[in-house]
């Protein structure tokens, strides 16, 4: 009976010793791999203007943005050691080129994935729809767009047959994962809607950025509406050419008002606010430069 009850006891043992060892794993593998942007401590790397990042969640491997230019985000990704033809979707934070370069050759590798995407014009979505959406019955049908028939314009794309998938509300796109969707108010970028990306832990939420058009304050406040706490921080916030003022104002908000535990920021957060966070933050401002792969 002794043994009996000893082999169940070093069974149980070791049967919670590989459930915590691959809980631990999982746990360690979330993280984010910077595959593009313009600053580095590589010499091996291509540094681009641009922006993405391969963000591996609760077995999940999502790649947010594919950068500016097609060839160093695939030479970057090989470099890397990052296998392109294991993604379970991909996320398109807009439609500017610097974030979209490498798409082509993501889908070319995983024809169905899906892709989230704005809503936007450039990518088919329904904001086509507001062109038309004023029209006059009375104008001659030789007038009239499509001789006053609705439909859907069909629009030429780069990415002709992908698996789009509009983001148009906050939506779950795998567990603990959720996009939200917000719009710019800026000019320049007027009615251009932005997705961003945001990872549920239980420290807190992860929010990962492609430009913040819309402002990052903006978008802060659509993540925490739930009553979250946004713990780290990971993209480019679009203050690359803005001035003092503006720039003390935003970091002051990120520090104070939203209370950011750790930012992670790159691309267009500009030269100016990396300083800043780096005065005030100290440790809690992570280096986000492409290649770095940085644990969540």
């Amino acid at each position: 009976m002794y043994s009996l009850n000893r082999s169940r006891l070093i069974c149980t043992v070791v049967l919670l010793f590989v459930a915590t060892s691959t809980w631990l794993g999982a746990r360690a593998a979330d993280r984010v791999t910077i595959l593009g942007d313009a600053f580095t401590r590589r010499a091996d790397l291509a540094p681009t203007w641009g922006f993405s990042a391969l963000v591996e969640f609760r077995g999940k491997r999502i790649l947010f943005d594919a950068g500016g230019e097609e060839a160093p985000f695939i030479s970057n990704a090989k470099q890397l050691h990052v296998d392109l033809t294991k993604l379970d979707m991909v996320v398109i934070s807009h439609r500017h080129g610097d974030h979209t370069a490498g798409l082509r050759y993501v889908l070319s590798l995983n024809p169905g994935v899906p892709v989230y995407v704005p809503a936007d014009v450039v990518f088919g979505g329904d904001h086509v729809l507001a062109l038309l959406s004023h029209p006059d019955p009375s104008l001659p049908v030789d007038m009239r767009y499509f001789g006053g028939k609705p439909l859907h314009p069909p629009i030429d794309s780069p990415w002709a047959g992908a698996n789009l998938v509009y983001v148009t509300a906050p939506m779950a796109i795998a567990p603990g994962v959720r996009l939200l969707t917000t719009t710019s108010e800026k000019k320049g970028t007027l009615e251009m809607p932005e997705v961003s990306m945001v990872l549920d832990t239980p420290t807190g939420e992860v929010v990962i950025v492609g430009c913040s058009h819309p402002g990052i304050l903006k978008i802060l406040a659509s993540a925490a509406a739930g009553g979250g706490h946004v713990r780290e921080l990971f993209g480019g916030i679009h203050e690359l050419n803005a001035d003092d003022a503006e720039v003390t104002a935003v970091v002051d908000s990120i520090v104070n008002d939203y209370k950011v535990d750790v930012v992670a920021l790159g691309h267009c957060t500009g030269e100016v606010t990396f300083g800043m966070l780096k005065r005030r933050l100290g440790e809690r401002n992570v280096y986000a430069g492409l290649g770095e792969t940085i644990p969540l």
